[in-house]
């Protein structure tokens, strides 16, 4: 069993940066890809960024491509979304997910394991 915390959510201001941190423990954190989603107000979960086992795999959503980087650390259990030029409409509930085998997946189905959500809140 996997467990997920995010962390590194919060209130800024359009323009601005922020990275969310996902620590997992419990598993062999290498074995995993790790993907990222979010749920904004009154809409429905959807795929932000994945990366693969080893990190040499990444994967965007058009919305964030060019502004949000993921990466891991697998010596520290963690993976990260680094958020640049943040937008209103990038205010979400996001939440990191982990794929025990698998490839970098764009949809939920194939995660096995989620976080709780770290709130991120983006004013105009």
């Amino acid at each position: 069993q996997v467990q997920l915390v995010e962390s590194g959510g919060g209130l800024v201001q359009a323009g601005d940066s922020l990275r969310l941190s996902c620590a997992a423990s419990g598993g062999i954190f290498s074995n995993y890809a790790m993907g990222w989603f979010r749920q904004g107000p009154g809409k429905e979960r959807e795929f932000v960024a994945a990366i693969s086992t080893n990190g040499g795999r990444t994967y965007y959503a058009d919305s964030v491509k060019g502004r949000f980087t993921i990466s891991r650390d697998n010596s520290k259990n963690t993976v990260y979304l680094r958020m640049n030029s943040l937008k209103p409409e990038d205010t979400a509930v996001y939440y990191c997910a982990a794929d025990l085998w698998g490839s970098p997946a764009v949809v939920a189905g194939p995660y096995d394991y989620w976080g709780q959500g770290t709130r991120v809140t983006v004013s105009s």
